[in-house]
C-alpha cells in the first residue's frame, strides 16, 4: 500500500513541474495543497492520514500541539535546513523525523536591492502607469549610488547583498551583535556601531536571522535615530522589526519608507493597514521564491523521502 504524502503550499502549481517524482512514484501517493490551509486545527484535520509532510519554508507551522495531533505522520520534510515554525523536540519525542533540503544561491539578496529600486526609481510604479495609458514619467528619484547602506548583519546573504550594493556605488556599513570591525574589514565594508549605523544610512537592510534576541531588534528607538529621508528593508523576518513602531513610522513620516517582503503574519491579511500606505512596496515573501531554489528544494525533498523509504533518511535535522 503507498505511503501518503502532503505537499503544502504550492501555491504557483509548480511542484511536480520542478523535480522528478518518478524515484517515489510507485511508493507514495501524493497530494498537493495549492492553498494556505489556515490555522492548526484546519492544518490537522486536512494532514491526520498522512505519513509525510512536505512543508515550504514556514508558510505552516508545525508547533507541539499539530505535531502531537497527527497519529500517522512519520516524517516532516520543510524546503532548506531551518526551520522555525516546527518544534524539533515535539518531533523528536513523538518519533517524527525531520528532514531539510539543500538550496541555491542568494535569491534574498536581488529581493532586498530590487525593494530599493522600486522605493528610488518607482519601476513598477511607473510601469503599471504606462500600461494604465499614463502619457510619460510622473516621478523622480535619487540614485542608489553615493547612498549609505547599513546592513543588520553580515552573514551570507548580508555579504551578497553588500557586494551588490557596493556595485552600485553605494558606501555599506554592518551591525549585528557579534560582529567585529575585522569582520567588515575582511568583507570590504565599514563598521558601525547599532546607533550609528541607524543614524547615518540612508537604507537599513535586515540579513539576521530571527531568534529570541533578534525578535523587536528594530523598535521605535531606531526608527527615532534614521533620517526621515532613510528607508528600512526587510527580506529576514517580520517580528525583528516591532510592527507597531514601524507603523507609526510611516504614518508620521519619521522615515521615507520601507521595502518589506515579510510580516508578522503570513500571507498579509487583506485589511492590514501596509496595504494601503503609499510609502511601502509590499512583496509576498519572494526572497527564496526562485526557479533554481525551486529545483534544489524538490529535488533533495524526492531524496529525503526516497532515503527514509529505504532506512536510511539523509539531511536530518532531527529523528
Amino acid at each position: 500500500m503507498a505511503v501518503r504524502c502532503a505537499i503544502l503550499d504550492d501555491y504557483q502549481n509548480v511542484v511536480l513541474k520542478v523535480a522528478d517524482w518518478s524515484p517515489i512514484k510507485s511508493d507514495v501517493d501524493l497530494k498537493i495543497f495549492n492553498q494556505h490551509l489556515g490555522g492548526p486545527d484546519n492544518v490537522v484535520a486536512a494532514l491526520k492520514d498522512f505519513e509525510i509532510v512536505v512543508a515550504m519554508r514556514e508558510r505552516t507551522g508545525f508547533p507541539r500541539a499539530v505535531i502531537e495531533a497527527l497519529p500517522n505522520l512519520k516524517l516532516l520534510i520543510t524546503t532548506g535546513m531551518r526551520n522555525a515554525s516546527i518544534d524539533t523536540e515535539a518531533a523528536k519525542a513523538r518519533g517524527v523525523t525531520v528532514c531539510g533540503t539543500g538550496s541555491f544561491g542568494s535569491p534574498t539578496s536581488s529581493i532586498a536591492i530590487g525593494l530599493m529600486l522600486e522605493l528610488t526609481r518607482h519601476i513598477g510604479y511607473e510601469n503599471a502607469r504606462l500600461h494604465a495609458g499614463a502619457t510619460w514619467q510622473s516621478t523622480i528619484g535619487p540614485d542608489l549610488e553615493g547612498m549609505t547602506l547599513g546592513i543588520l548583519g553580515l552573514g551570507k546573504l548580508g555579504n551578497r547583498t553588500a557586494a551588490i550594493a557596493k556595485a552600485f556605488g553605494m558606501k555599506v556599513l554592518a551591525w549585528s551583535q557579534n560582529l567585529t570591525p575585522e569582520k567588515c574589514a575582511a568583507a570590504g565594508v565599514g563598521y558601525a556601531s547599532k546607533d550609528d549605523l541607524f543614524r547615518q544610512s540612508d537604507f537599513i537592510t535586515i540579513h539576521v536571522v530571527l531568534s529570541p534576541r533578534s525578535r523587536g531588534l528594530v523598535g521605535a528607538s531606531e526608527f527615532g535615530l534614521m533620517k526621515p529621508t532613510a528607508f528600512l528593508i526587510n527580506t529576514s523576518r517580520g517580528p525583528i522589526v516591532d510592527e507597531a513602531a514601524m507603523l507609526a513610522a510611516l504614518r508620521e513620516r519619521k522615515i521615507a519608507g520601507a521595502g518589506l517582503d515579510v510580516f508578522d503574519i503570513e500571507p498579509l491579511p487583506t485589511d492590514h493597514p501596509l496595504r494601503k500606505m503609499d510609502n511601502v512596496v509590499l512583496t509576498p515573501h519572494l526572497g527564496y521564491v526562485s526557479e533554481q531554489n525551486y529545483r534544489a528544494y524538490f529535488a533533495d525533498a524526492v531524496g529525503d523521502i526516497r532515503a527514509f523509504l529505504d532506512g536510511k533518511p539523509v539531511r536530518v535535522i532531527t529523528q
